[in-house]
């Protein structure tokens, strides 16, 4: 399984991106699907994740209202909408998915839980 993101790029605060991120190889079964992000000298950082079968959606509370996560199962693709993007947004974003569910919503935040990890792709978001 792999998975590509792409979308990232350079814009002003207030300005929006999208995210994609597309999973190929032999197929798998995406309980979860998530993005995180990781900012120069900082640690990785969940930003949104998605869960198949109770199909809640879970965000940092720095993104939330701001971020949302979709997901495109005839392209096996996942999404991710950035509007009124802010400095501090800038980062590295990495998508991620599990193939087993997870029960809580701390679970949801973990990376170690997902199994399956994109190359990334930079967000810069310039003031």
């Amino acid at each position: 399984v792999q998975l590509q993101a792409s979308g990232g790029g350079l814009v002003q605060a207030g300005d929006y991106l999208s995210l994609s991120c597309a999973a190929s190889g032999r197929p798998f079964y995406m309980a979860v699907m998530g993005w995180f992000r990781q900012a120069p000298g900082r640690e990785r950082e969940f930003v949104v994740a998605g869960n198949t079968n109770s199909a809640r959606t879970y965000y940092a509370d720095s993104v939330k209202g701001r971020f949302t996560i979709s997901r495109d199962n005839a392209k096996n693709t996942m999404y991710l909408q950035m509007n009124d993007l802010k400095p501090e947004d800038t980062a590295v974003y990495y998508c991620a998915t599990a193939s087993r569910p997870l029960a809580s919503m701390r679970a949801h935040y973990t990376g170690a839980n997902y199994e399956h990890w994109g190359q990334g792709t930079q967000v810069t978001v310039s003031s």
